[in-house]
């Protein structure tokens, strides 16, 4: 038997929530985290993206350049640049001032 077999590309993961999530919603699953491609019920059967360009929501008191690494702060639901407690996503590809209400990230996990 093979050590490892191909399964899909992988830009989307199955995924099954507890309750009901909106498209658009970011999902965090241990180190693994995604964003909704669509709205779900609870208990019903989708997809998160763990791949590809998303805008994510960040703070208004903070500026982030292109190539900066950022996670998600679960708790407040925004980006941030502070490892501690949170998860990667991935980097900049467009820089945002501190007056943008989002930043632009290479999901990479």
């Amino acid at each position: 038997m093979p050590q490892a077999t191909f399964a899909h590309e992988g830009a989307n993961i199955n995924f099954t929530p507890t309750s009901a999530v909106a498209a658009g919603d970011v999902i965090v699953q241990a180190d693994l985290v995604g964003v909704a491609c669509r709205p779900l019920a609870a208990n019903e059967p989708g997809a998160l993206a763990v791949t590809g360009v998303y805008e994510f929501l960040k703070a208004t008191n903070v500026a982030y350049t292109v190539g900066t690494f950022l996670y998600w702060d679960d708790t407040n639901n925004i980006v941030t640049a502070t490892v501690t407690g949170n998860k990667l996503i991935g980097k900049v590809t467009k820089a945002a001032a501190t007056t943008d209400t989002t930043v632009r990230i290479r999901m990479s996990q």
